[in-house]
């Protein structure tokens, strides 16, 4: 997994009901953080910048990850777009340029 980005494109995973989405996103990171082997970063865009608010309980254990030295990123433009800037409780904003350059040095595996 540490040879990985994780491009987070959702706050809620899957197409089907919401609510179990936001659950199994939130399982999933779960899961994740107690992995011996942790992605190299985790790049949220679209609704995926969602996830880094305390409106999402998946904010919780990207909190952790972070703390677990993975860099946890939101795309600057979708943070904006949804005006959360002064609610995102994790990560630090970052731009697609960015998320290109991992994505030339990293396997990308997409949430969506």
């Amino acid at each position: 997994m540490q040879s990985k980005v994780i491009f987070l494109t959702t706050d809620s995973l899957g197409n089907g009901e919401r609510e179990l989405g936001t659950q199994i996103l939130e399982t999933y990171f779960t899961l994740l953080k107690q992995r011996e082997q942790l992605p190299a970063a985790i790049f949220c865009a679209n609704r995926g910048v969602l996830a880094l608010t305390e409106q999402s309980l998946a904010s919780v254990h990207l909190k952790e990850l972070a703390d677990k030295n993975v860099q946890v990123l939101a795309c600057a433009t979708c943070v904006d777009y949804y005006g959360i800037r002064e609610q995102l409780t994790v990560g630090e904003i970052s731009s697609m340029g960015h998320f290109m350059e991992l994505a030339d040095k990293y396997e990308v595996l997409t949430l969506s």
